[in-house]
Formats: structure tokens, sequence, C-alpha cells
């Protein structure tokens, strides 16, 4: 280990940012000043490596970067190696290692925005601002798809503050203020309400957003006058087996894309005789097109608290850990508002209801990687390591964060469990809701409630298409182009159709989408957020993207059968997911929509 330490000071500004969330140091041996007791007393020196993300966190929000000296304080104060401690700063795309202004524009460049005019918007920044790489930046999707294009600017300082600007326009510039130069304790300025990404919002019917729109999101009472808790209180009926049991009854899978039954990871879970157990939320949002859990974050937060909660109780976790992407703000705000007014009326901590159960959940902030959306990536990033995946067998249900059994879920898939528990395992299964994220050629974009089975032209009637329709993405950037229509919008009818249903990524692509440009947008997605360690993914993408950059100038057999010969590769040889499918889309799009004849 490189324990070498170079001799830079943090600032005052970095020392405090870093002591006000570990508290002041006990001594010199964690970053205090050297007394004489220091000289005679050597202190054990523990790692706290678990908070390295949090600290870097805490000195990017209020300086802008993170200079040598304060990332050598966060060193001293966590006993964690410089060397090591600065392979994880740079891994994160929104953390800097060189000054910058406090103030940077984050521009999306990805599917949807892409589609919806990004290009000019990214365009005429770059002539105003001048490069990207300083005072602003090309982002991967922000999440904020059903108003494309986006841009968010996020401010340091005490409080830290962020703007949406959605849609973006052509005259966008980094100094657009925010209203009275402040940000609201639970809204991020410029921010459109909640309900407006759901055109459903109050119909009757409705599931899993029955409460977007209808119910303040930052009132605990609001939320158990519109039936919240009622979940939870059944759980405490029927006993851990017997939640365990009700969710494997009703067939619910994970609705991140990989469709494991969610009851047999709980039953796996539960049944480990090494304790502590964990449970991980996955909210770390990130595949393009995708932003349903932040919609739910933002319009229910309290539904994802109790949700938490009964996954603690059925499988003997005391302690959560959610798990939110960076660029949420206003999901973040509203989540800490939540999990600490549950926390304050006792339906987290010790004896929650007076039942014995003891649970808490904890809030970590991702920083901009999309692999640490991969369940073992999120258990290296929180443990403070490089959020890379982790090779599988043990599975998480065995050894997962801090080595001991974790059950991870993400939240569409946790907030499942709410109705489950309130109609019972039959008859939610007999009207199984599911999320979609629509976006792109579309009149009403947003995120819809339907029923497995529905196929994807009733999707469309219900959002309105506003051109010839050229193709549908289905799953984001790891999916696949389809053209027919009529496919059963299950996991078994997209698998039939050669796609996928992922996680619910719907985009509309019309005749006005340059596809050429469109794949080399994802094959450099995959570029950026390969997480280069395993060879096929980290030298694979590269390989593709380059091929489809000659493609798009001259269509060559040799490069296509180039393109096919590294796909298959990644889809083989790939440690986890992002190289599995980094060549899904640009197949489908070769094969069915005849891009490069």
């Amino acid at each position: 280990m490189d324990l070498r330490f170079r001799g830079a000071e943090p600032s005052e500004e970095e020392r405090a940012a870093v002591d006000a969330l570990l508290g002041p140091p006990a001594s010199a041996w964690d970053g205090g000043g050297r007394t004489e007791a220091d000289l005679r007393v050597a202190v054990r020196a523990e790692s706290q490596r678990d908070m390295l993300l949090p600290a870097l966190h805490a000195v990017n929000d209020r300086v802008g970067w993170i200079s040598e000296g304060a990332l050598d304080y966060i060193c001293r104060r966590l006993t964690v190696p410089p060397a090591e401690a600065y392979g994880v700063a740079t891994f994160y795309s929104l953390f800097s290692m060189e000054p910058r202004p406090k103030r940077v524009l984050h521009v999306c460049t990805d599917l949807a925005c892409q589609a919806k005019g990004g290009e000019d918007v990214r365009r005429r920044v770059e002539e105003r601002l001048g490069p990207p790489g300083r005072s602003w930046h090309e982002s991967p999707c922000l999440g904020l798809c059903e108003r494309a294009p986006a841009a968010l600017a996020l401010e340091a300082g005490t409080p830290p503050k962020a703007q949406v600007y959605a849609p973006a326009n052509a005259s966008l510039t980094l100094d657009s203020p925010t209203p009275n130069g402040t940000t609201p304790s639970l809204d991020v300025a410029g921010d459109a309400p909640v309900a407006a990404a759901v055109p459903q919002a109050g119909q009757d019917g409705l599931t899993l957003l029955r409460r977007v729109g209808t119910t303040d999101p930052a009132s605990l009472d609001d939320y158990r006058a519109a039936g919240g808790y009622t979940a939870l209180r059944r759980a405490f009926e029927l006993g851990p087996a017997g939640v365990i049991r009700e969710v494997l009854e009703s067939g619910l899978v994970g609705r991140g894309g990989a469709a494991f039954p969610t009851g047999r990871k709980w039953d796996a879970t539960a049944r480990q005789p090494d304790h502590p157990h964990y449970l991980v939320c996955n909210a770390d949002e990130s595949e393009p097109g995708t932003f349903k859990d932040r919609v739910i974050m933002e319009g229910d937060p309290y539904a994802l608290v109790e949700a938490m909660t009964i996954a603690a109780y059925a499988t003997g976790c005391a302690k959560g850990y959610l798990y939110i992407r960076g660029e949420y703000p206003r999901a973040t705000a509203r989540l800490q508002h939540a999990i600490a007014t549950a926390r304050a009326r006792g339906l987290l901590g010790d004896d929650i209801l007076g039942k014995g159960l003891s649970f808490d959940i904890e809030l970590r902030r991702g920083a901009g990687a999309y692999i640490c959306g991969e369940e073992t990536a999120i258990f290296n990033s929180i443990e403070g390591q490089r959020g890379e995946p982790r090779s599988k067998p043990p599975f998480p249900v065995e050894k997962g964060l801090f080595g001991k059994p974790t059950v991870v879920n993400n939240v569409e898939t946790l907030v499942n469990v709410l109705p489950i528990l309130e109609r019972g395992a039959r008859a939610y299964a007999a009207a199984e809701p599911k999320l979609f994220c629509v976006s792109g050629a579309v009149e009403r974009p947003g995120v819809y409630e339907l029923t497995f089975g529905t196929t994807l032209r009733e999707l469309l009637d219900l959002t309105g298409t506003t051109g010839t329709t050229r193709a549908v993405l289905l799953g984001g950037a790891a999916g696949a182009f389809v053209t027919d229509l009529d496919i059963p919008l299950t996991f078994e009818g997209t698998r039939n159709a050669g796609a996928t249903l992922g996680s619910g990524v719907v985009l509309v692509i019309d005749d006005t989408v340059d596809m050429k440009r469109l794949l080399l947008r994802i094959a450099e997605f995959f570029r950026d957020e390969s997480c280069g360690q395993c060879v096929p993914c980290r030298v694979g993408t590269v390989r593709q993207e380059e091929a489809l950059h000659r493609l798009s100038r001259r269509v060559s057999d040799d490069d296509l059968v180039l393109l096919r010969e590294v796909g298959q590769t990644m889809r083989d040889a790939s440690i986890c997911g992002l190289g599995q499918t980094a060549w899904n889309a640009v197949e489908s799009a070769i094969d069915r929509l005849g891009v490069f004849k």
C-alpha cells in the first residue's frame, strides 16, 4: 500500500467540509494538530474507507473540486492510502481533481436528447463557453428524457445548489441564475412538478403511480392518509417467512433488466447464517432513456422507505443503503427528508411500530458512473473502492456488501411489494403493473403504468406519435431496435422478438433522426462508461466505436464483419452486463433497420 503523503495542506474551507461530515479529528494520528500527548501515545488507526465517497462529495459540493491537500486530509482522516483514494476520485465523472468554477453545466448528449435536438443545444453552448471540460461538460443521460433536450447546472457552496434546464434551448448560458440565488429545500430550481412527467397522473386504476401528483411528497401524514404503511402492518401480521411467501407467489421479478425472481433472492438472503445482512436499494438509474425510478423517488418517496423496511424485515437486515445517482438532486433531497421524517416518527430506527424491528437507511450518492448500476459495483462504491463489478460466484446473497449476505433491488421492484401485501399475491398477479419510460418522437412523453401484456402499439396510442415511426428502441442503450409494434410488452414477448424489456425504456425514433449518429452515440456511451477492468469490454467498446466511425464515412464489408466479431466477443467474455450488452442495439440496427446498406 502507498501510504506516502506529499505534504499538501487543505484550505480552511476544505478542512471544514470534511470535518462537518466526520467530526473534528481527535488527534494528530487522524489529521488533527500535533500535541505532546500525541508524541507519547500511538493510536491504532481504524480504516473508515466506506466514508471515502461521502467525504469526496463533501469537498466537491462545497468547493467545486478536490485539491491534493483536500485528498490528503481525507486520507489521513479515513486511513486510506492516497494512491488508492486518487484512483477512486478519478473514477467518477462528477468529481474534478483540477481547479474549475463553482458552477458547472452538464449538457445531456445522450439518446433521448439527441433525438430531440440536443446536438443544437450542445453546439450553441460550445460557441458561448468554449470547448467542454472546465465550465461545462457533455453528459450522459440525466434522466430527464420526458423533457429532452436537458441540461443540469451544479453549483458548489454552502449549501450546494442545482438548476434544471429542461427542455433546454439553444440560448442556454452558464450564468442563468437560480431564482433569488437559492434553491428550495425540497426542490431544484427550474424543475417542473413531478406530475408533469406522468401523463396518467390522477387517473383511477393506477397502482405504482397512484400517489404521484395527488399527495404531497413531503408529507408523511398525506402518505399515510393515502394508504401508506398499510403494507408494513400487513407484513408484521404475516411474519418474515409469510412476506417472502407472498412475494414468491406473486411472481414478482426484478425490474432493473435482469428479471430475477425477487422472492427467491429474498429467501436465499434470509436463509444465510452469516450476519449481519444488508439491504441495498439500487437507485443508480443511469440507463439512457430511463427515468421511472426518479419519478417515484420525487413523487412518492415514503413508498420507497416503507418498501425498504418491509424488505429488511423479511430478510433480516438491520441496515439498508439507498444508493442514488448523483445527477438526481431533487430526488436526493426528497428522500433525505422522507428518511429523516420517518426516523423521527418511529418508522425507522429501533422498535419500529413497537414490533421489535430495528432498521435504518443510509443514503449514499453516486458521482457519475453508469457501471455502478451493476449490483456488485455498488458494493465496491459504497465500500470506498472503485466502482468495478466483482466476479461471481460468490453471489451477493452469500457475500455481498462488506462480505456479508446482501439483497439488492431497484426502486421499481421494491415499491411493487406494497400492492402485493395490500392486495394479496393472487390479486396482484392478475393485473401486474409495469412502468414504461416513453420519450422521443411522441406527443406525450413520460412514465406510463400499464399491465404486462399490453402491446407496444397500445402504449404508443396512449402517447401519440409526432411523425412516421421508423423504429422503437426498447431497453435503452443496452436494448434493441424493433419495428413490430404488436410486440406484447412482457419479458417473454420482447425476448421472442429478439429484444428486451430491460428497464422499461421506449424511445421512439422517427425519420428525422440520423441513425448513424445515434449508433455512434451508443458506442461512445459504452466506451466512456466501461470500467476497463476486463479486456473484452475495455478493448471491444473502443473497437466498436472505431468501426462505426469508419462505417459512417464509407460502408465496408470488412468493418461489418469486424463489428460482429467484436460484438460477439464482448457478449461472450465480458465480466458484467455492460460489455455483454454493448453490441445489442448496434446489431439490431444493422440487421433490422439496414442502417449501413
